[in-house]
């Protein structure tokens, strides 16, 4: 069976919105997070605009630039709870570079989000990175979505 999820899914001002809503049905959203997830979480999934996307990881990372996706985890137990959010030009764009549709493209960086919301990280080893990504593969393929690397 698999965990128990509260999400939230916000959409803030930003180009192309509808086209962004479209690729993220709520049904979908919560079914990507929950194939990830190991427990029960409370997860808000907000998709920005370009400024700010930079505004967040400028303050929060200390990188001057808009990323695909940020996670803010703030419990891992006993319910996971974090923030995932999305930059919908820049996660745009790297779909578009990749040949993915966007949707593809969004379920793959929601999956590495919830991931990160559960203390995964490929930022510590190159092994850490190869077992996230293996999980990653797993996981994507379970839900219908190809090999994104």
């Amino acid at each position: 069976m698999l965990p128990q999820l509260s999400l939230s899914l916000q959409f803030g001002a930003h180009d192309d919105a509808p086209l962004h809503r479209a690729a993220l049905p709520r049904h979908k959203v919560a079914r990507w997070i929950r194939h990830a997830l190991a427990r029960d979480a409370e997860i808000t999934v907000r998709i920005v605009g370009r400024a700010e996307g930079q505004s967040l990881n400028r303050d929060y990372r200390h990188k001057d630039y808009a990323t695909n996706v940020l996670t803010f985890d703030y419990a891992r137990k006993p319910v996971v709870s974090a923030d995932l959010v999305l930059c919908a030009p820049v996660v745009a764009e790297e779909a578009n570079a990749q040949s993915k549709t966007l949707q593809a493209h969004y379920a793959h960086l929601i999956v590495h989000g919830a991931l990160h919301a559960q203390g995964w990280d490929h930022e510590i080893s190159q092994a850490h990175a190869r077992a996230m990504e293996s999980l990653e593969v797993t996981i994507l393929a379970a839900l219908g979505f190809d090999n994104p690397y």
